[in-house]
């Protein structure tokens, strides 16, 4: 159960996600949907940039952060997008065969953008960044453009805070749904943000915990 905070671990978002999907018949896509929309406003929103490249993940994270960069590609932003893996599935195969249709680049080598957006790890780091995923992190940290990360910095456990390798030093990071426990106190997080991707409250009642306030957050 939840210590009342509104703070959950990873496994407790782990069972949120499952309530979502097999419950109520929300499904990720839609959720990644929310979660994309809300990253490249707040983008907009805190930097305005005319450049933006996306290091997206394979999982549920780099689709939300491929859905924000159709979006921000939408709204005129130069947007690109570097992958961890080319071997996507499911639903984050589908947002790349979307960005693909639209001519969003997806590039090897990104150029140095006004802004970065980490949409790498999320909840689901098991051990220390390696290949691909630890290239794009040090790319990010060792730029003069801010990074903004989706729902925690890549490299960073979810729980614990604990960081077994390289973690992305975020400006400002976008949680979904709850702020998640290991981001409490890290140095790691920068600016704090909540997104709503439409988790009802009741959801969070089950763990004991207070429906989230969204918006800015201390971390």
């Amino acid at each position: 159960m939840g210590d009342g905070s509104g703070w959950v671990t990873e496994d407790e978002m782990i069972e949120v996600d499952r309530v979502m999907v097999d419950d109520l018949g929300i499904e990720l896509i839609q959720m990644m949907e929310n979660a994309g929309r809300a990253l490249a406003e707040l983008a907009v929103a805190l930097h305005a940039p005319a450049s933006v490249v996306v290091c997206a993940g394979s999982g549920g994270n780099g689709g939300g952060g491929m859905v924000a960069a159709r979006h921000l590609a939408n709204r005129g932003v130069a947007v690109s997008v570097a992958l961890t893996r080319t071997d996507l599935v499911g639903v984050a195969a589908h947002q790349l065969s979307i960005l693909d249709r639209m001519g969003v680049a997806i590039v090897d080598d990104p150029i140095e953008p006004e802004l970065w957006i980490d949409a790498g790890i999320g909840y689901s780091l098991r051990g220390a960044p390696r290949g691909r995923s630890a290239v794009l992190i040090e790319r990010m940290n060792s730029s003069d453009a801010p990074v903004l990360s989706l729902d925690l910095p890549s490299g960073i456990d979810a729980t614990t805070g604990a960081v077994p390798g390289l973690a992305v030093d975020a400006a400002a990071t976008l949680t979904l749904a709850a702020p998640k426990t290991g981001m409490r106190g890290s140095p790691h997080v920068g600016q704090l943000f909540v997104a709503d991707i439409s988790v009802p409250p009741g959801v969070f009642d089950t763990l004991g915990h207070p429906a989230p306030t969204f918006g800015p957050r201390e971390a």
